[in-house]
């Protein structure tokens, strides 16, 4: 029987691929870009579930979502000084995220009005700066949307260095982290190092923001960090079981959601995404339904 088989591969650009049958998706899955793409998705699936479970609690969710849009203007400076988006993105994200906790602990003002200041002017930065690219901007729709698809070797690295390095952090100390999490005053009274810690995580997060922007896009990084470890907060209230659960649900809907924008010809950031929100859905009506019926 005659199938029809299409891949659309524009590089470094929204990377859509249809196919027609079981077998066509099974043959993608050689593909060398497509094996980037699982690979990519497991490590930002973990990595995301590992910093996201700390990122709920601490309620750092707004704080992530203001690094994520204002990594808009790395993007945009990179593209105009002509050099690789993912070089300038980096180390702006990075600055970003630490001044910006600078500027929260130095003020009297709510964590939530600064965020809303900054994250106002960097994106009018960020717009106003796209304005001044000349010629094809297309480019700038993965960013916004994601496309892991088109990842490279030298994103598989990074992802890979960020997860090692938050994991050696996180795990190392991860006594002084739970504690700094569910009680910041007793864990400076305990003689923890609040803001090393803090600046710490910070850099992380930054980091891990950055490096996922290519694969889920600046509007849905968020979602990517906070979504897996608020389905697993449902599942556990152990806090290593919970991290645990966070970081398989993270890597899960990130496969299936790849498996499914190649199978449906949709796009790779939101369909991760959707799924992580079915998931979510799903284990919300499970716990309800469970503890109703017990």
């Amino acid at each position: 029987m005659l199938t029809t088989t299409f891949y659309l591969l524009p590089p470094n650009s929204c990377c859509l691929i249809g196919v027609a049958s079981v077998e066509d998706l099974v043959s993608l899955l050689q593909f060398p870009f497509m094996q980037r793409a699982i690979a990519g998705a497991v490590l930002m699936g973990v990595l995301g579930g590992l910093l996201g479970s700390f990122v709920t609690l601490r309620q750092l969710s707004f704080f992530s979502h203001a690094v994520g849009h204002a990594a808009l203007v790395g993007v945009v400076l990179g593209v105009l000084l002509q050099v690789n988006p993912t070089s300038m993105l980096l180390p702006f994200t990075l600055v970003f995220g630490v001044v910006v906790l600078y500027l929260i602990d130095q003020t009297d003002l709510g964590s939530d009005s600064v965020l809303s200041i900054v994250l106002s002017g960097a994106l009018a930065i960020g717009v106003i700066l796209t304005n001044l690219i000349q010629g094809y901007r297309g480019n700038l729709i993965g960013v916004l949307f994601g496309d892991i698809l088109a990842i490279d070797s030298t994103d598989l690295i990074l992802t890979f260095l960020v997860l090692v390095t938050s994991s050696v952090f996180l795990l190392s100390t991860l006594r002084q982290q739970i504690l700094l999490t569910l009680n910041l005053d007793v864990a400076k009274v305990q003689g923890v190092p609040v803001q090393l810690y803090r600046y710490g995580f910070v850099v992380l997060l930054s980091l891990a923001v950055a490096v996922a922007i290519k694969a889920v896009g600046v509007l849905l990084v968020n979602a990517f960090l906070v979504i897996p470890a608020a389905t697993a907060k449902l599942m556990s209230h152990h806090f290593q079981h919970y991290l645990v659960m966070s970081m398989l649900v993270g890597a899960a809907s990130s496969i299936i959601g790849i498996v499914l924008s190649g199978a449906f010809n949709l796009a790779s950031g939101p369909s991760i995404v959707l799924i992580q929100v079915f998931l979510f859905v799903a284990v919300f009506i499970w716990v309800k339904l469970y503890f109703k019926a017990a």
